[in-house]
């Protein structure tokens, strides 16, 4: 564990944008969370529990106390001829883990390659991506308490996962901090080419056999080709969420659109791509100063340098405003706004 005051968090959030944390806490080891708990450090209200950075928007100048979880190691739980349990630390890389199932020959989570952020990140997001979702795989959790300042266990169910959305960004935000996630990965699993684009590349390289590591290679081909890396140019990936909407709803949308795509949800719903709403509403490749639509992909506000989080903002709630009027559709950000 190491304390620091003061410390600017640019190069620990994908935006690049600045903030500085009056406490920044790196935590390590799990014992470290009940040691902080013990002395009442994490009593401090409104703290921010960090982890890649590749989903949260700073809009304040600075933060009281930044817990930075960076607790590591990827170890085998269990195995028999079907599946196999991996844990894995929350403050792993999260592609790191999709690597090592990969190395196994473990399936489940190849769809879901290279996506930013760490491990622990993923449940409270339910990440997903080309047709998978995290909660496909997940087993269980464990996590800090800290109403309590005890480890506790979540299954599945009690994580209530939905697209993008899951316990812990509704009535658990902020009440836990996750320090370890169990995957169930399959040995023999069939992989999931629903998505066309892995269709389509998978013919490009000459139609390989079809297994998870062919599968994360296409994936890997369309995300670079798409998505900027923000390395190069500041972003947190998909800004908004993809909205679903009551097929009464998109059925009024098709008499003055009638190529706008969806995809049924159940009898009563379908989801619209947002990039194609954001797009349609001629917001894409457009700069504002210093931040904008991302070129190649309608969903991906950036940071062109020196952007500030509340310009970020105002342009999110900008596109938000036209996709309203436009489509009477209110857009929800995927994005974490501090």
């Amino acid at each position: 564990m190491k304390i620091t005051k003061n410390s600017s968090l640019k190069s620990l959030n994908t935006f690049g944008i600045d903030c500085i944390a009056e406490k920044l806490i790196r935590v390590d080891a799990k014992e470290d969370l009940q040691k902080l708990y013990d002395d009442k450090t994490l009593l401090v209200p409104d703290q921010l529990i960090l982890g890649g950075g590749s989903n949260v928007l700073f809009t304040k100048p600075t933060l009281a106390q930044v817990l930075l979880i960076e607790i590591s190691g990827i170890k085998t739980l269990d195995s028999d001829s079907i599946s196999t349990l991996v844990q894995s630390g929350a403050g792993e890389i999260w592609d790191h883990l999709v690597q090592n199932a990969i190395a196994h020959k473990l399936g489940g989570v190849e769809n879901l390659s290279i996506i930013p952020g760490k491990v622990g990140a993923a449940p409270i997001q339910n990440i997903g991506a080309y047709g998978e979702e995290l909660a496909n795989v997940f087993e269980c959790l464990d996590a800090f308490d800290l109403s309590s300042g005890k480890f506790v266990k979540f299954n599945s169910k009690e994580c209530n996962f939905q697209y993008r959305n899951s316990f812990f960004k509704t009535e658990g935000k902020g009440k836990y901090i996750i320090t370890d996630v169990t995957l169930k990965l399959l040995k023999n699993r069939q992989v999931n080419i629903s998505y066309g684009a892995i269709k389509k590349t998978l013919e490009e390289m000459g139609s390989p056999p079809l297994n998870p590591v062919n599968v994360r290679e296409a994936v890997i081909r369309i995300r670079t080709s798409k998505l900027p890396d923000p390395s190069v140019i500041g972003n947190a990936g998909s800004f908004f969420k993809n909205p679903v909407v009551e097929k009464s709803h998109y059925e009024s949308l098709k008499m003055n659109h009638s190529e706008i795509p969806a995809y049924n949800q159940d009898e009563a719903r379908v989801k619209l791509p947002a990039a194609w709403l954001i797009e349609k509403c001629g917001w894409k490749g457009k700069r504002v100063g210093n931040t904008g639509v991302h070129e190649k992909q309608a969903l991906v506000l950036v940071n062109y340098g020196n952007a500030t989080g509340k310009e970020v903002h105002e342009l999110a709630l900008e596109i938000q405003s036209s996709v309203l009027n436009e489509f009477g559709i209110i857009l929800e950000p995927e994005v974490n706004i501090v």
